[in-house]
């Protein structure tokens, strides 16, 4: 669940950001507007309701295997990253006692159409047997205790076609389920990123996770572009761009890295507003109430779409336009409101497209559920934790 908020205090939060949020997008220049359609694409979403086995999960994350963001392609091998995962037996739709929680966990998929037979979901299993994460923390900068949660990743082509992963060192601190903390960040790489070789990786540590002396927490990973001639960028300048999120307002940030360089963070650069810049702390601000996850993808025209849940928790998946992966982005455009925070009181949240998995002039969108007393809820009621999917048509 990689969030934090406290939900009492969800509706100050929305209504101190308003101001802010009218504020910024008045400063930015007119860059077109698109025509937004969205429905529910109830195809994909019945593609993550299962019975056995894996059955919910939330941090979903699409990786074309070939490292190409190619749409239409028939052939395609997609990896479906997930996190906070729950295995086990579920009997009209209610789990069966003995089910259990891993950190992450996998899918596999052939083809782009939402077929049970071409789609495996995967979880790693432990010496005796029993279900376990494929990720646990453990390099200089791990602690006791902690936990991995997933950010996005990508196939390097620069570095024999192996998988980056941006992983967070989570720790509990309380009972609740929001009641957790974030504080490193850590670069997975996995040589051979198959069924069989996913579980065997390397933790590169990183000084990535920090807080801002203003603005809050800091996190890197929240989602990636690729913009190189080998990923298929529609103008590439050879620069993988990593975006972030600074806490206080929930606000987009971004660095970017040569492929080849990805694990040496001292040739990153961060977006200062102005320019690229070496110190991490001087990173600013893009634009703001986005989510912890979320998309940027490029437009067919030249223009790129930011995709969130808007202010990171509430029913509305929003868009904005902007003219470079690193904007300006224009005002929201709250394309789909949630049904299940008025049917079922779910909470919505990390919502983003999957680029390679959608047509041209349209985007497939995840969303993700959660309750305010999860782990109760959970256990009477196994729909309310796993991915949702619309498509949002925009021309």
């Amino acid at each position: 669940m990689h969030f934090k908020y406290k939900i009492g205090s969800f509706l100050i939060v929305l209504l101190l950001s308003t101001n802010r949020i009218s504020a910024q997008e008045k400063s930015v220049q007119d860059i077109g507007s698109y025509d937004f359609q969205a429905a529910p694409a109830p195809e994909w979403t019945e593609l993550m309701e299962r019975t056995s086995g894996w059955f919910g999960a939330d941090g979903i994350f699409t990786i074309p295997l070939d490292g190409v963001e190619n749409q239409g392609d028939g052939e395609k091998e997609t990896l479906f990253i997930f996190s906070d995962t729950y295995v086990g037996e579920v009997v009209n739709n209610v789990p069966k006692p003995g089910n259990v929680m891993v950190n992450n966990t996998t899918a596999w998929m052939k083809g782009l159409e939402p077929k049970k037979s071409a789609i495996d979901f995967e979880y790693n299993l432990d010496g005796d047997g029993k279900p376990t994460s494929y990720f646990v923390p453990n390099n200089i900068n791990a602690k006791a205790n902690e936990y991995f949660w997933l950010g996005d990743g990508f196939i390097n082509h620069h570095k024999d076609n192996a998988l980056y992963l941006f992983a967070y060192h989570v720790h509990k601190t309380g009972p609740n389920v929001f009641d957790f903390e974030q504080t490193n960040i850590t670069l997975l790489k996995v040589d051979d990123p198959t069924k069989e070789g996913i579980s065997t990786s390397t933790q590169i540590a990183t000084d990535l996770g920090f807080v801002h002396p203003t603005e809050g927490r800091v996190y890197f990973g929240s989602g990636l572009f690729v913009n190189t001639k080998e990923a298929n960028a529609p103008n590439p300048d050879g620069y993988v761009y990593i975006y972030g999120i600074m806490e206080r307002q929930k606000s987009l940030i971004a660095a970017r890295v040569l492929p080849e360089n990805v694990e040496n963070v001292d040739e990153w650069r961060f977006w200062n507003g102005r320019e690229w810049v070496v110190q991490k702390e001087e990173v600013a601000e893009i634009t703001n109430a986005v989510s912890n996850e979320l998309s940027v993808t490029p437009t067919e025209d030249g223009n790129f779409l930011l995709t969130f849940t808007v202010l990171g928790l509430s029913d509305k998946v929003g868009i904005r336009v902007g003219t470079s992966p690193v904007g300006p982005f224009g005002e929201i455009h709250e394309v789909y409101t949630c049904p299940e925070y008025k049917e079922k009181g779910l909470f919505p949240y990390n919502a983003k497209a999957h680029y390679h998995l959608s047509k041209p002039g349209e985007l497939l969108i995840s969303y993700n559920t959660i309750t305010l007393n999860f782990w109760e809820d959970i256990q009477k009621d196994a729909s309310i934790y796993h991915p949702r999917f619309i498509k949002v048509k925009y021309k």
